[in-house]
C-alpha cells in the first residue's frame, strides 16, 4: 500500500506544536509565592508604620527627669529603626517559604488534572484524576474532568467499533460484486440479464447503507434546521408511504391519538417514524394478521410517539441491543428484501438524542415490541 509524504504525514500527540505559542511567564506557583510575600511585608509595613505613627511621635524630643535617663524620641528611633528593618526582612523570607509551600499544597491539585490532562492528549483516555477529599473548587474540577474523560473514552469505543462495523458491511456488497464481475470476466457466456439484475440488487443495498450512515452520522452531529413539527402528521405521512408494504404482507397499519407538537427537523422526525413503522410492520407474524398501532399525544409537557406491533415475543434481555449500530437480535434477522443493515433503530436513538428526547423499547407481553418516543413539547 502506498503512502503519502509531506502534508500528508501526522507528527505523534507528543511531538506535536502547542496550539497557542506563548512567550515565557511566572509560574502560577511563583506568582502566587511572590503575593503571599507581598501581603505578608506589607502587613509588617503597615504595622510598624501604625507603631511609629501611634507610639513614638508621643514621646518627647529630649530626655525628662531629674537624672536623664528617660527614653526620648531620638533614643528609640535609633532602637526601633533597625529592629523594624530586620524584622521586615524576617517578613520577607517567611513569606516567601510560606507562600512557596502554601502555593504548592494549594496548587497540587491543578498539578494531576494537568498531568491527566497531558495523558489524554496522548491518546490514552482511561486515566482518572480520582482526587481525594472534601469537597472545594479543585475538587469539582478534577470529578468534571474525570466525567468528560469517562464520557470520551466511552464516545471514542463507540465510534471505534461503529467504524470497524461500516467497514465490514460496505465491505460485503463490494466483495459480492467483485465475484460477480469475476464470474461474469470468466464465463462471457453466462445470462447478462440475471447479472446486472444481481449486481442492481447488490448496489441498491449498499447506496442504502451509505444513505442510512450518512443520516445517522448527521443526527449525532446534530447539525439541523429546527422548525415546529406536529408528529400526528409526521405519523400520518409515514402511515401513508408505507401502507402498500402493509398490505402486502396483511398487516393492519392504524394510526390514532391527537397533535404531539415539537421543535426538530421535519426530515429527520419523518424518517425516525417511517423507521419504526417499517421495522413494526417487516418484524410481525410472518403468516399475516398482524397489527401496527401508531399513537401520538401530549402528555406533561412532551410530545409522545408510540410504535406497538404484534409478533414473535422478543426477549427482554435483547432489548438494550436492538439500538445498537449493526445489531440484529437473534430471530429478527431477514434475508428479504427488507433485511435491512441493522441501522434502523440505531438511527432512531440518534435522532431522538439529537432532539433531546428520551427513547424507551418494552417487549410486549403478547409478543412484539412497544417502543416510545418521548420529544420536548411546544405550546
Amino acid at each position: 500500500m502506498a503512502h503519502r509524504h509531506g502534508a500528508g504525514r501526522r507528527l505523534p500527540h507528543r511531538h506535536r506544536a502547542p496550539l497557542v505559542t506563548r512567550p515565557p511567564g511566572l509560574s502560577a506557583r511563583l506568582k502566587l509565592t511572590l503575593s503571599y510575600a507581598g501581603l505578608v511585608l506589607v502587613t509588617g509595613a503597615v504595622l510598624l508604620a501604625v507603631v511609629w505613627m501611634y507610639l513614638l511621635r508621643y514621646v518627647p524630643d529630649k530626655p525628662q527627669g531629674l537624672i536623664g535617663i528617660s527614653p526620648s524620641r531620638y533614643l528609640l528611633t535609633r532602637i526601633f529603626g533597625p529592629a523594624a528593618a530586620v524584622a521586615l526582612v524576617i517578613l520577607l523570607v517567611f513569606g516567601l517559604v510560606g507562600g512557596w509551600i502554601l502555593a504548592g499544597r494549594m496548587l497540587a491539585p491543578l498539578t494531576r488534572i494537568a498531568d491527566a490532562a497531558r495523558t489524554a492528549a496522548n491518546g490514552s483516555l482511561s486515566h482518572r484524576i480520582r482526587l481525594e477529599g472534601r469537597e472545594d473548587e479543585f475538587r469539582e474540577l478534577a470529578d468534571v474532568f474525570d466525567t468528560m474523560l469517562e464520557q470520551l473514552e466511552s464516545h471514542v469505543a463507540e465510534q471505534r467499533r461503529f467504524a470497524a462495523n461500516a467497514s465490514h458491511e460496505l465491505r460485503t456488497p463490494l466483495a459480492i460484486s467483485q465475484a460477480l464481475l469475476d464470474v461474469a470476466r470468466k464465463d462471457p457466456s453466462r445470462d447478462q440479464s440475471e447479472l446486472v439484475e444481481r449486481l442492481h440488487t447488490v448496489n441498491t443495498r449498499a447506496i442504502d447503507l451509505t444513505e442510512a450512515l450518512l443520516v445517522l452520522s448527521r443526527g449525532d452531529r446534530g447539525s439541523f434546521t429546527r422548525e415546529p413539527v406536529d408528529l400526528s402528521l409526521v405519523a400520518e405521512e409515514a402511515a401513508e408511504t408505507l401502507l402498500p408494504l402493509a398490505e402486502q404482507r396483511g398487516i393492519a397499519l392504524d394510526v390514532t391519538g391527537e397533535a404531539a407538537r415539537t421543535v426538530g427537523s421535519a426530515e429527520l422526525l419523518l424518517r425516525m417514524v417511517m423507521n419504526l413503522v417499517q421495522n413494526a410492520i417487516v418484524h410481525n407474524v410472518p403468516e399475516g394478521g398482524g397489527t401496527v398501532t401508531v399513537h401520538t399525544e401530549s402528555q406533561h409537557q412532551a410530545s409522545v410517539l408510540r410504535v406497538e406491533n404484534t409478533g414473535h415475543p422478543v426477549p427482554a434481555e435483547l432489548v438494550p441491543t436492538l439500538t445498537e449500530p449493526f445489531h440484529r437480535g437473534t430471530g429478527r434477522v431477514r434475508t428479504d428484501e427488507h433485511a435491512g443493515a441493522g441501522l434502523g433503530l440505531a438511527i432512531v436513538a440518534s435522532i431522538v438524542r439529537a432532539h433531546e428526547g428520551a427513547l424507551d423499547l418494552a417487549p410486549r407481553p403478547t409478543g412484539g415490541l412497544r417502543v416510545t418516543v418521548r420529544l420536548p413539547g411546544t405550546p
